[in-house]
């Protein structure tokens, strides 16, 4: 095979569960819906990567949200999956509801059912309202803050289960970042809350020499993954050789911030399975569409989809 060339731009859950047990632009205002409130348009997939790494060594549970819209208007459902030692989820359904004063209200939905349908096949008979825990404030083009009544809704916490650790009690909204304060929170502070930024997407490729870091330049035993999709918040890819095998390596790809929280860069890395270190790594902007890597002995080009590709 004949050696790639990269043409790249180089810019460079422990007390959760005990509780329980008791770059992307703004997106564009909502369009009215059907009932008058509005359709979600936060929606997308949001990940706090950062916020665990920066944290340590105290402990934040790596929290993943997905916030889909619904084929009902007003509607949509809210993913949230929580990991510790353990991994922690849960799905809700978020009927948004504007008031005649302007405020907006986002009421919580507990699925009936087991599987309840989503998607085109939503069906809200399937869904009861947890309306003691609804979230009341204000939304604009450019995001929203929202709070539930914490007194009004413990009444409700028992019925719910386990799971009522990840309900939502205040949300903020603001361009790229989604701001959560859940029921499980209250056991890390006053003040403690989610800070999740939306995700990224990237495909490309990567390409690894088969003698390893050791290739000489003659050698062309080049072992490509192509379709590779990986995202900035953290995201992972292993490196595999052409039977499918693992090469012992891995991509990551975060948004992280340096010099004291002064300069947020787009990181790739790879990642030496064996010892976790980085063996090599390439910065960019934050807002970068292209970054890649050429090490000599592996090859890699990531692009960044579109938000609608994304989705």
């Amino acid at each position: 095979m004949t050696k790639p060339i990269l043409r790249c731009l180089f810019l460079i859950l422990p007390a959760l569960l005990a509780g329980a047990c008791q770059n992307s632009p703004s997106r564009p205002g909502p369009p009215p819906s059907e009932n008058g409130g509005p359709r979600p348009w936060f929606d997308g997939d949001y990940d706090n990567h950062e916020q665990v790494v920066l944290a340590a060594p105290a402990v934040v549970p790596r929290t993943h949200i997905d916030i889909t819209p619904l084929s009902r208007p007003g509607w949509y459902s809210w993913s949230v999956a929580m990991s510790a030692d353990a991994g922690f989820s849960a799905t809700w359904a978020m009927r948004s509801v504007k008031s005649v004063n302007g405020n907006i209200q986002l009421t919580p939905y507990r699925a009936l059912v087991e599987a309840p349908k989503l998607g085109a096949d939503f069906d809200p008979e399937q869904w009861v309202a947890l309306d003691a825990c609804a979230l009341n404030g204000v939304a604009t083009a450019a995001g929203l803050r929202v709070k539930a009544d914490l007194a009004t809704c413990m009444i409700l916490i028992p019925g719910i289960g386990a799971s009522a650790a990840l309900l939502p009690l205040e949300i903020e909204h603001d361009g790229e970042w989604l701001r959560v304060r859940f029921y499980a929170d209250q056991a890390r502070g006053p003040d403690a809350r989610i800070e999740a930024r939306r995700l990224r997407w990237f495909t490309g490729w990567a390409a690894i020499n088969g003698a390893g870091a050791n290739a000489k330049l003659e050698s062309n035993d080049w072992h490509m993954n192509r379709g590779m999709r990986i995202d900035n918040e953290g995201g992972r890819a292993p490196l595999n050789w052409r039977d499918g095998k693992p090469s012992g390596y891995t991509l990551s790809l975060e948004r992280m911030t340096y010099r004291d929280g002064s300069v947020p860069v787009l990181k790739l890395s790879v990642i030496e399975d064996a010892s976790g270190r980085s063996v090599v790594y390439a910065w960019a902007n934050p807002e970068a569409t292209r970054i890649g890597i050429n090490l000599g002995w592996i090859q890699v080009g990531l692009e960044a989809e579109s938000n609608a590709a994304a989705r």
